[in-house]
Order: C-alpha cells, then sequence, then structure tokens
C-alpha cells in the first residue's frame, strides 16, 4: 500500500484504515453507513479506488465489494425500517422534527415516486445513509426496493470508482476546484426548480381550468 501521504485532502484520514484492513475497509464502511452507522464509506471507496489505480489494489474488486456491501447493507436499514423503524420513528423522530404528519408524507412520496428516490439517494449524503431504513418505513414493496437499489448502487460505485481510478490523487484537485462555484450551480439549481414549480402550477390551472369550462358547458 502506498503511505498515507499519497492520499491528499479529505482522502488522507482513511488511509490508516485502508492501510491496514484494504478490502475489509472497503466492505465495512460502506456496509454500516449503509444503514444509517456514521462512516466514511464512499470517502474509503474513492481512496480504495485511487489505490487501484496505482496499482496497490484491484480496481474490479474494489467496485465489486462495493456494490455487494451496498445492496447488503441497505437490505439491512430496509428491514429494520420494517421491524420497528416506524415506531422508532414516531417515538423519536420529534427530535430531529420528524413529526406524524411529516412522515405520513413521506410515505406518500415514497408510494409515489419510491423507486427514483432509492436510485438517486446513493448520491446524496444522509439519505444515503437512511435509505434503506426509510423504504422499510414506508412499507415499500421488497422486491421493488431490492432493484431499484441495485440500480442505485451500482450507479454510485461505477460513477466513483471509475472516477478516482482515473484521475488518481488529482479527484481532490478536481473537487477543491469545483467547491468554488458550488453557488454558482445552487443558485442555477434554484432557479431551475422555481421555473418548473411555477410552470408546473399554472399546467394544473390551466387544466382546471378547461375541465370546469367543460362542466359548464354539458350542464
Amino acid at each position: 500500500m502506498p503511505p498515507s501521504a499519497d492520499l491528499p485532502g479529505f482522502l488522507h484520514g482513511v488511509a490508516p484504515y485502508l492501510d491496514r484492513w484494504g478490502y475489509l475497509a472497503v466492505a465495512g464502511s460502506i456496509g454500516v453507513e449503509s444503514f444509517g452507522i456514521p462512516a466514511p464509506g464512499q470517502t474509503i471507496m474513492v481512496a480504495a479506488a485511487i489505490y487501484a489505480g496505482a496499482g496497490r489494489l484491484n480496481i474490479f474488486g474494489v467496485a465489486a465489494i462495493a456494490f455487494i456491501a451496498a445492496v447488503l447493507g441497505d437490505n439491512v436499514g430496509y428491514w429494520i425500517g420494517v421491524k420497528g423503524g416506524r415506531k422508532a420513528a414516531l417515538r423519536w423522530g420529534k427530535y430531529v422534527f420528524l413529526t406524524p404528519e411529516r412522515l405520513a408524507r413521506a410515505e406518500g412520496f415514497f408510494a409515489r415516486r419510491g423507486g427514483r428516490i432509492v436510485v438517486v439517494a446513493r448520491f446524496i449524503d444522509g439519505l444515503r445513509q437512511f435509505n434503506g431504513v426509510i423504504a422499510g418505513i414506508t412499507a415499500m414493496p421488497w422486491k421493488q426496493f431490492l432493484l431499484y437499489n441495485a440500480i442505485g448502487a451500482a450507479l454510485w460505485v461505477g460513477f466513483w470508482t471509475t472516477v478516482a481510478f482515473v484521475f488518481g490523487t488529482h479527484l481532490v484537485e478536481m473537487v477543491d476546484h469545483a467547491h468554488r462555484y458550488k453557488w454558482w450551480a445552487i443558485g442555477i439549481i434554484a432557479v431551475a426548480l422555481v421555473s418548473y414549480i411555477t410552470l408546473h402550477v399554472r399546467h394544473i390551472r390551466r387544466r382546471r381550468a378547461r375541465a370546469a369550462e367543460v362542466v359548464e358547458q354539458s350542464s
């Protein structure tokens, strides 16, 4: 393994774990992170892919282990949510502003768009850790969750291992450079969302107006 100094920036802190445990560090960190236990799973996966680029690990081994750990970890979270997550959420949710009303809305949202959320959640810090638990709490069908969870894990692992393997230690420089423009990106996304919501609301109002006209004409 390369010395810790070969991993710059935010990756430096996870190097000792990777140096000592190798593939086990990837499996363990991603597995426990996937059902809600704080762990630097994504960071260790990126570091492991950089090690693979330097010839210290096998990139296909890193990707396969990360994928399996992500799927299994999320499934543990799912069954935690199914067996006792909703009760715990209702009991302790008030401490994190999760009221019964908000949980009910989340259940409805998952029922309508659960599959897409499961796929995208892998790329969002916070959702990634509780994705399975929330799916279990909201009673998402297990086969549906398993399918979309596998798709999300494959995309997440494929993206980060490929980028880290190809760019190596330059990835940290790229991330630091991208952070300079994050507020521009947030602003553009916010404008796009507001525009979409505005157009969507107008579309709904026009559709209702046309429906009301049809009712009036028929009566």
